[in-house]
């Protein structure tokens, strides 16, 4: 992530291989607006240009890199999207998107790719063997391919995992899942339809994201719920079972805390949160 240091910004990395052998700062990131980060690459976004650093090795010259034109630089980045096209996990970096699907967000996994269109339509591609892509079919789509399922309910938020991906709909803020991350044992349920993921007491849910095998939304009342694969304790609950329906994690409200955004690594879950006041 981006942290300010002295009037500038940096990228602080932890686990990532022989960038960093410890915690410590991306010397080539002072100055970055933005950052996205895979398995193999570190992506940094600059008022100038944009470079993509292999994190597996020491190098002295970026993987990729692209320059930066007026008008884009003016126009705020929302990494992993560009513009024209999208930073992918996977080499080659940058892939090129058409403009006809007026791309608002873009979300990637390390084998699929949903995108939010500035009308609200989701669009998949990548692979669908587990039914992630909620065409209802589990192979996979080499280009950009509308959801029909949720066609006629604007999104407003993408998310994906591993073998699922996630939406939320601006009507009335519900989520939307597309590929059951059901697991219990080791029984894993694949559904390829979009179905609606119910929390309850029904709610309205302002952010969402997606681990390798779980789910971890929050409400606008500042609460969390999750659900999915509980083995490493990701899900937030006293035990490490794994779930196939959203609960609530009972800590925040125990310590008086209210969730404020929620970012899932692939078997952890980091929250941000507020102290909530008693008056």
């Amino acid at each position: 992530m981006c942290f300010p240091l002295l009037g500038d910004s940096c990228v602080y990395v932890a686990g990532f291989g022989a960038v960093t052998e410890s915690c410590g700062i991306v010397k080539e990131s002072h100055g970055c607006k933005d950052v996205f980060v895979s398995e193999s690459h570190l992506t940094l976004a600059f008022s100038d240009r944009l470079e993509s650093w292999d994190l597996q090795k020491v190098e002295k010259t970026p993987t990729w890199s692209m320059e930066l034109n007026k008008e884009s630089s003016d126009s705020p980045l929302n990494l992993p999207l560009l513009p024209g096209g999208y930073i992918a996990t996977k080499a080659p970096l940058y892939r090129s998107l058409s403009p006809h699907l007026k791309a608002k967000s873009v979300a990637v996994s390390a084998e699929h790719v949903m995108l939010l269109s500035a009308t609200g339509a989701v669009y998949t591609w990548g692979l669908g063997s587990h039914g992630q892509l909620g065409h209802g079919v589990l192979t996979s789509e080499e280009k950009p391919r509308a959801v029909e399922a949720l066609w006629g309910m604007p999104m407003v938020c993408v998310a994906t995992g591993g073998w699922h991906s996630v939406c939320i709909s601006g009507s009335s803020s519900t989520e939307e899942t597309q590929e059951g991350d059901k697991h219990e044992e080791v029984f894993i349920s694949i559904q390829a339809f979009p179905a609606l993921l119910d929390v309850s007491p029904s709610c309205e849910i302002m952010a969402v994201s997606c681990g390798s095998r779980h789910t971890a939304a929050v409400t606008t009342t500042g609460d969390l719920y999750t659900c999915g694969w509980g083995d490493y304790g990701q899900l937030g609950h006293p035990t490490l079972k794994s779930t196939d329906e959203p609960q609530l994690v009972e800590f925040f409200k125990k310590q008086q805390m209210r969730v404020v955004d929620v970012v899932c690594g692939a078997w952890n879950t980091f929250v941000a949160v507020v102290e909530e006041r008693v008056a």
